[in-house]
């Protein structure tokens, strides 16, 4: 059998909150890379889906708010476990526990206390702050106004906030209007572009940086580390490069990884962001193994991002 070969950390990888548009307290927690085709699944649109958002009566179904950034299945996987069963959870600590049990099956285990939205917020907010998950480089997306409001009101009442780096995008329908001073606004586009459709399925959104450091390894420019000052000989380590626009900093991953942590003065050994020596601009840790990855394990999706369009296609696309 051959080996499992290692993939890259994927473009787009969720855990999703569904709400039954016709039974509102209906809910339902998931997890999936591709929003759209699994809105259509829980929709009975294609096939799939799952059996507790099957029932006719509480369709159809939205997708009220997504969690992004995951670096993969098993981590989504972990993360919509905790989410969905924060009364089991080992990732929450016992005298942390928002939701507790108070009957139990037939087999004896704690049965799941039924969620509400506030509920499922107030632990996605307590999830977000665990050593487990705190610095994972997650965002979170609101597309009802209504459940932003709820997490806004779960944040002022959390003892403690959220890390600041975590994004919070909102993407609400023309009839909701809700402009929150601490949101990035995603925009109103038209409806099939609107809210999950407009989420960026491929490496698309990552053109240029790709393009940047394909560029860097091809023609041998990775010089010396930004951090430490040796010479980065071609092809003999793994090397990162800046993930700030135009800045071509390229450093040993370790060092990298000991300068950003240098910079934030604690224990931790999942850096987060810092300063790139060269630009001095902000670079991201999460958006640099992205890249990382896709260099040394993706070299299919990098051909296929970076393939030029054909001359026909192109010209149509300038006349456009």
């Amino acid at each position: 059998m051959a080996a499992h070969r290692s993939k890259p950390i994927p473009p787009l990888y969720t855990v999703y909150i569904l709400r039954s548009t016709v039974r509102r307290a209906s809910l339902y927690i998931g997890s999936t890379p591709h929003p759209p085709r699994r809105l259509k699944q829980h929709n009975g649109e294609a096939k799939g889906g799952a059996a507790r958002t099957s029932r006719s009566r509480l369709r159809p179904w939205e997708m009220v708010s997504i969690v992004s950034g995951f670096p993969g299945m098993v981590a989504a996987l972990k993360f919509e476990w905790a989410l969905a069963n924060p009364h089991l959870s080992l990732h929450i600590p016992a005298d942390s526990r928002i939701s507790k049990s108070t009957r139990r099956k037939r087999n004896g285990r704690p049965k799941r206390p039924i969620p509400t939205m506030t509920s499922i917020l107030s632990n996605l907010h307590l999830l977000l702050r665990v050593p487990s998950f705190a610095r994972w480089p997650l965002s979170l997306h609101f597309f009802a106004a209504e459940v932003h409001q709820s997490w806004q009101a779960c944040c002022r009442a959390a003892v403690e906030p959220i890390r600041d780096t975590i994004r919070v995008l909102t993407a609400f329908r023309r009839d909701h209007k809700g402009d929150e001073e601490s949101s990035e606004r995603l925009g109103e586009a038209p409806a099939e572009s609107w809210g999950i459709h407009a989420l960026p399925l491929d490496y698309a959104p990552m053109k240029v940086y790709v393009a940047k450091a394909r560029s860097i390894f091809e023609f041998e420019r990775e010089g010396a580390c930004v951090v430490c000052g040796e010479d980065l000989p071609p092809g003999q380590g793994l090397y990162a490069v800046c993930s700030n626009t135009g800045c071509e900093g390229v450093g040993h991953i370790s060092c990298w990884s000991q300068h950003m942590l240098g910079e934030e003065n604690n224990d931790h050994v999942l850096p987060i962001t810092g300063q790139c020596p060269k630009c001095k601009g902000d670079a991201v840790w999460g958006d640099m193994m992205k890249e990382l990855t896709l260099r040394i394990r993706g070299l299919k999706e990098v051909d296929k991002l970076l393939k030029k369009p054909r001359r026909r296609k192109a010209r149509a696309e300038s006349d456009g």
